[in-house]
């Protein structure tokens, strides 16, 4: 019996994914348009009682940055590629943070 249970939730598991919400492509989609309009970095300092002073740095340049890719054709792409559809508008990179 308990097998049973085990293999009945592990085959649940290898369902398809669910999809995504209108939210979170445009979240993605606005990201991978950011991403292609300049590199993102972060700075981490802090400080801990056992190993001390701890710093850290990233910097993440994508290759439609590097080729010189227009955001919004980046976004329009993500769009239809996740949802199999154009965009309705394109992002307007003067009202929105890119």
């Amino acid at each position: 019996m308990r097998y049973a249970l085990l293999a009945f939730g592990l085959l649940a598991a290898c369902g398809p994914p669910r999809p995504l919400t209108p939210f979170e492509v445009e979240a993605r989609c606005q990201d991978r348009a950011a991403r292609a309009a300049a590199p993102t970095g972060a700075v981490a300092v802090g400080v801990s009682s056992n190993r001390g002073v701890q710093t850290g740095i990233s910097i993440g340049i994508t290759d439609d940055f590097i080729r010189g890719r227009d955001p919004a054709l980046v976004y329009a792409e993500c769009y239809t590629e996740l949802t199999g559809s154009a965009p309705l508008a394109r992002p307007d990179p003067a009202t929105e943070d890119l």
